[in-house]
């Protein structure tokens, strides 16, 4: 394996993704290397939540390669892709209703020896608000609330790679700015890999240091660094203009 090789927590080859009969993703390819943050952006329905469902094996690619730190995921029960070190956070943040919100962390909790390691302390110390409602039931918290929960709950997991998908639907943007994108940009500059699906662009451009833009079927028209596309905004309007 070469250096570059090993270098990549994540890598894509000629995926075939179908709903039913639907053929969803027509022959995607991409990578994520260690360390990095990545988006994939692109208009609803092109496929962004389909690609991150395939690499987690909760809607199985039906042809193509995923390998993720080496090995070949493709046909992997999606527990065991999470066991291989995948944090997610779906766009639904699927807060286990009628638990509370500590208990919702404590569920997700995979012990680390590293000594940067997620913690229960870490996750509130981050999020106060958490630690404010620790007793409430998780689903009862507001939106934004929630979507702190669902990502304190990905890190609990001490994951090498986070797939976010939208994680900023539906929040007030000084929620988005003040507190999603300031730890997203810890998580990086602690050690972990990032993969958003995202068509908050501005977010994406502050978080991911390179693009995958999405057409449909799950066809990659360009890739782009937040350089380029802060440069050439027409780029962003191509893809992502309804």
């Amino acid at each position: 394996m070469h250096d570059s090789e090993a270098n990549k927590i994540l890598e894509i080859e000629d995926l075939h993704t179908y709903y039913g009969r639907s053929h969803i993703i027509q022959g995607l390819s991409m990578d994520v290397a260690r360390l990095e943050a990545v988006s994939i952006l692109g208009r609803n329905g092109v496929g962004k939540t389909t690609t991150l469902r395939s690499i987690l094996g909760l809607t199985p690619a039906r042809r193509g390669t995923i390998r993720i730190n080496g090995d070949d995921t493709t046909r992997w029960p999606t527990h065991r892709v999470v066991r291989k070190g995948i944090g997610y956070v779906p766009a639904e943040r699927n807060i286990f209703p009628g638990v509370s919100v500590e208990e919702n962390l404590r569920l997700a909790a995979k012990p680390s020896a590293d000594e940067d390691a997620w913690t229960m302390d870490k996750v509130y110390s981050h999020f106060p608000v958490l630690k404010a409602r620790n007793r409430q039931d998780g689903s009862t918290l507001s939106g934004g609330e929630q979507q702190m929960l669902a990502i304190g709950r990905a890190l609990m997991g001490n994951p090498i790679i986070m797939l976010l998908d939208e994680p900023s639907q539906g929040l007030a943007p000084l929620l988005v700015f003040e507190v999603i994108q300031p730890i997203l940009l810890f998580c990086i500059q602690s050690g972990l890999t990032l993969l958003l699906v995202e068509q908050n662009h501005r977010m994406a451009l502050k978080v991911a240091s390179r693009h995958y833009l999405m057409g449909i079927k799950g066809k990659i028209g360009q890739t782009a660094t937040s350089e380029e596309l802060t440069a050439d905004s027409e780029i962003i309007k191509k893809h992502l203009a309804v």
